[in-house]
């Protein structure tokens, strides 16, 4: 079966954004048992015949890199794996919207569509962002992708308010939960 946006209702596309989110968000909750835990993860799945191609975390920490966003690796990564730039065909998953750089990078490898599940909002209430909404960065570029969300956003949300991720944020964690 094809899952191409003409292929699949709008009812189905929905079923399958969300069961790929679930997914998503079971991959990132591993990380929630390690010393280094993660609320931020990405995948990316063919747009036409829905396989996923890769899976990935945010590695700020570990890898001593302000870029390394979750969705920035998971383009990297495909980007790589396919030994091409451009990702048209595909469709990026991500348990947050993506900050700028995030959704810059998205348009440039030419992906099809982005899906998020937490917003910005959400998790600025733990660490820093830029409130500058994915929609706006493609409003203002003349490169095209489809951005869709939120999708399981409180399952999503979920990732940022586990005890072990809230530790992790530490003192440097902005405390608006009220």
């Amino acid at each position: 079966m094809l899952l191409s946006n003409m292929a699949v209702n709008p009812k189905q596309r929905k079923a399958i954004d969300e069961e790929r989110m679930a997914s998503l968000v079971a991959f990132t909750a591993r990380s929630l048992k390690t010393k280094a835990p993660v609320p931020f993860g990405a995948s990316i799945y063919n747009t036409t015949d829905g396989t996923m191609l890769l899976q990935a975390l945010n590695a700020v920490s570990k890898e001593f890199d302000p870029s390394s966003h979750a969705e920035v690796r998971a383009i990297r990564l495909a980007t790589k794996k396919l030994k091409k730039l451009s990702l048209k065909g595909y469709t990026l998953y991500t348990t947050c919207e993506p900050c700028p750089m995030c959704m810059s990078t998205a348009l440039w490898a030419g992906l099809d569509r982005v899906v998020y599940g937490a917003t910005i909002e959400d998790a600025d209430k733990h660490c820093q962002q830029i409130y500058i909404p994915a929609t706006e960065i493609v409003t203002r570029s003349d490169m095209r992708c489809k951005v869709e969300g939120p999708v399981l956003r409180a399952e999503c949300y979920t990732l940022f308010t586990d005890p072990t991720m809230l530790r992790a944020f530490g003192p440097r964690a902005k405390r608006k939960l009220k």
